[in-house]
C-alpha cells in the first residue's frame, strides 16, 4: 500500500505540475493530498457497509483500509437476502454521493486551480469506484447483490455464493480481455494494461475464494466436532516411546470401522497419543513428525515425553458446537490441533487436516 500510494503520489505530483505549471514541491504536496482523499472517500464507503449491517443487528468487527479498495468484516452473515442487498449497495450508493458532490464542486470553482483539480479528480475516483463496485460479480459489491438476489430465488445462500462467484471469474476474464484490447489499440500505456491486470488478478483471486467458500459452507452441516474428534489414548509419563507406539497401534480400530462413524468425506483416523499424569489428567501429545524421526533401535530407549508437546497451549471446543461455530473458532484461534472438551475433561483432539477433508473432500489428495 506504501508502494502505490508513492507512486500514486509521484504521478499525480508530476500531472499536477504539466497542467497547472507548479513548482515541483507543491505538485507532489497535491498528490500526496490526493492520496490522503482516496483514502478518506474509501473510508467513507466502507462506513456506508459498516453503519448499514449496524442497523440490521449485525456486528462489525473492523475495517481494512487500502488505497483502491476496502474490506469491511463483520461478525456474522446477514441473516435475509434483503439484508445482504442494501448492506452490499450501501457502499457504492456513498461513493456515487461524494462522486456527485466532487463533481457539483468541480464544476463551479474556478478552471485550472488546486481546487478545480482535485475535486475533478474525486469526482472521476468515486464516480469509478461506484460503478465498478455494482458490476455483478463476487468478490465486488454488485456481486454481493447478485448473490443476495439468487438466494431471494433460490432459498439456498451457498448455491448464490457459488454462481456470484463463477460470474466474478467470467467478469474478471473479460476485463482482462478488455485491458488488452485497449492497449493494443494505444488507449492505455504499459503502466495502465500492469496495472489493471493485477486489478483484474486480484478480482479472480477473489472470485475462485467466494465459490470455495460456497461450497464449504454448504457443508457445514456435516461436521460434528464429537465424531470428527480423535479419541486419545494417553500412556504414562515416562513410558518408552516404542511401548507408546506399540500401544496405540493395538488400541486403533481397523479402518472400517472408522469410516462408519465420521462424517461423509472425511478420512479414517486412529486415536491420538497422549502423556497422562499420575492423576490421569492429559497434560501432552505426542508429534508424529518427532515420534517418526527417531530410529525405531532408539525407540525403547527414549521416553516419548521427548517427542511430546504441552496441551497447555492448545485452543478448545466444546463438543456438540454446529459446523459453522466450529470454523469460526478454527478461524478465529487458527491451529493444526484442538482440545474437544465436555466440562473439564477431554473427549478427543481435532486435526484441523480432518475438518478440512470434510469441507473440501479430496482436496488433499490432489
Amino acid at each position: 500500500m506504501l508502494l502505490l500510494a508513492g507512486v500514486v503520489t509521484l504521478i499525480y505530483g508530476q500531472f499536477a505540475q504539466r497542467t497547472l505549471d507548479l513548482a515541483p514541491a507543491v505538485g507532489y504536496a497535491l498528490g500526496l493530498l490526493f492520496v490522503v482523499l482516496l483514502l478518506g472517500s474509501v473510508l467513507l464507503h466502507e462506513l456506508g457497509h459498516a453503519l448499514t449491517a449496524r442497523r440490521y443487528g449485525i456486528g462489525v468487527r473492523g475495517i481494512t483500509l487500502e488505497l483502491l479498495g476496502g474490506y469491511t468484516e463483520m461478525d456474522r452473515d446477514a441473516p435475509s437476502a434483503r439484508v445482504d442487498l442494501l448492506v452490499s449497495l450501501a457502499g457504492p450508493a456513498v461513493s456515487a454521493v461524494l462522486g456527485g458532490f466532487a463533481a457539483v464542486a468541480a464544476a463551479v470553482l474556478p478552471d485550472r486551480t488546486l481546487a478545480d483539480q482535485l475535486a475533478f479528480q474525486l469526482a472521476l475516483g468515486n464516480i469509478v469506484v461506484a460503478v465498478f463496485n455494482v458490476l455483478p460479480g463476487l468478490p465486488l459489491d454488485g456481486g454481493r447483490a447478485l448473490r443476495a438476489a439468487v438466494w431471494a430465488a433460490t432459498k439456498d445462500r451457498h448455491r448464490a455464493t457459488v454462481v456470484a462467484g463463477w460470474a466474478g471469474r467470467v467478469l474478471a476474464a473479460g476485463t482482462a480481455f478488455s485491458v488488452v484490447l485497449a492497449t493494443a489499440h494505444g488507449y492505455l500505456t504499459v503502466f495502465g494494461l500492469v496495472f489493471l491486470l493485477l486489478v483484474t488478478f486480484t478480482l479472480y483471486q477473489g472470485a475462485t475464494q467466494s465459490i470455495r467458500l460456497g461450497r464449504m459452507s454448504s457443508r457445514f452441516p456435516l461436521v460434528k466436532v464429537d465424531e470428527l474428534a480423535r479419541p486419545v489414548l494417553s500412556v504414562p509419563s515416562g513410558t518408552p516411546l516404542a511401548e507408546a507406539q506399540r500401544r496405540h497401534a493395538d488400541a486403533a480400530p481397523p479402518p472400517e470401522a472408522r469410516r462408519g462413524r465420521r462424517p461423509r468425506g472425511a478420512v479414517p483416523a486412529g486415536p491420538a497419543l497422549g502423556i497422562a499424569d499420575a492423576s490421569g489428567r492429559l497434560v501432552a501429545l505426542v508429534d508424529r513428525a518427532a515420534a517418526a524421526a527417531v530410529p525405531a533401535d532408539r525407540r525403547p530407549w527414549v521416553s516419548v515425553d521427548s517427542v511430546a508437546r504441552s496441551v497447555a497451549g492448545l485452543p478448545a471446543l466444546p463438543a456438540g458446537l454446529s459446523g459453522e461455530q466450529v470454523v469460526k473458532a478454527v478461524q478465529a484461534h487458527p491451529g493444526a490441533q484442538y482440545l474437544v472438551t465436555a466440562g473439564e475433561d477431554v473427549v478427543g483432539v481435532l486435526h484441523v487436516a480432518d475438518l478440512a477433508e470434510v469441507l473440501e473432500p479430496g482436496r488433499r489428495a490432489r
